[in-house]
Formats: C-alpha cells, sequence, structure tokens
C-alpha cells in the first residue's frame, strides 16, 4: 500500500501520488501516459496530472491496481 507521508516531489497536488517505493518499472505510464510520467532520470515514476472526468479516473485506478509494488496512492 503506498504511504501519503513518502510521496515523490513531482507529484502535482490531489488525490493520486507515487510513492518512494516505486522501482520505475514502466507499467503506469504505459497504462496511463496522459497521468503519470517518468522523472528526468527515469529512477521513479510521478503523477503529473489529476484525473478530472470519470474515464480518467477508471485510468488512473487501472495504473494503481497494476502497480507490482504498490506504489501508487489515492488518498481522494
Amino acid at each position: 500500500m503506498a504511504d501519503k507521508t513518502n510521496k515523490v516531489p513531482e507529484n502535482v497536488e490531489g488525490p493520486y501520488y507515487v510513492d518512494e517505493d516505486c522501482t520505475a518499472c514502466g507499467l503506469c505510464v504505459d497504462t496511463d501516459p496522459e497521468h503519470f510520467a517518468m522523472n528526468d532520470d527515469e529512477s521513479y515514476t510521478y503523477v503529473y496530472k489529476q484525473p478530472e472526468t470519470d474515464d480518467e479516473i477508471d485510468a488512473c485506478e487501472e495504473a494503481l491496481e497494476a502497480c507490482p509494488v504498490e506504489a501508487i496512492g489515492n488518498d481522494g
């Protein structure tokens, strides 16, 4: 389970976030590139845009559920 006290700094403010347990597998970016991106040195991902529609929320939830290390959280 993602830890909201351990978020990576690039996350934009909002309910979805990536924490420091991210292993940079890229699965979330592949699943939902409209909301997740790799940081500059590609050592982890972060949420660069929060979802605004039901379809976007579904896409973020799909990425959250697919994360192999449970590094994506939703505090919404």
